[in-house]
């Protein structure tokens, strides 16, 4: 699935550039899966209340990504 949002410009953080987050099923084991790859995981996951965690990293070429690992849909 592609989700998104969008954001109001803030002078005090200029340079902002699109983001890509991607789904995962498993944070932990995608973040170590990054390290293997050469990659690099800025910090530690947090927790977006009725969204999931989350966490950005780098690749290889220096891109800035981010994971998200939703919350299971209720019922589950």
């Amino acid at each position: 699935a592609i989700n998104g949002g969008f954001f109001p410009r803030d002078p005090q953080m200029p340079g902002q550039h699109p983001s890509v987050v991607i789904g995962v099923p498993d944070i932990g084991a995608s973040m170590q899966a990054v390290g293997q790859a050469g990659g690099e995981v800025l910090g530690t996951p947090m927790q977006i209340p009725g969204v999931g965690q989350y966490v950005a990293f780098r690749d290889t070429e220096g891109n800035r990504l981010s994971m998200l690992q939703p919350l299971a849909p209720a019922g589950r």
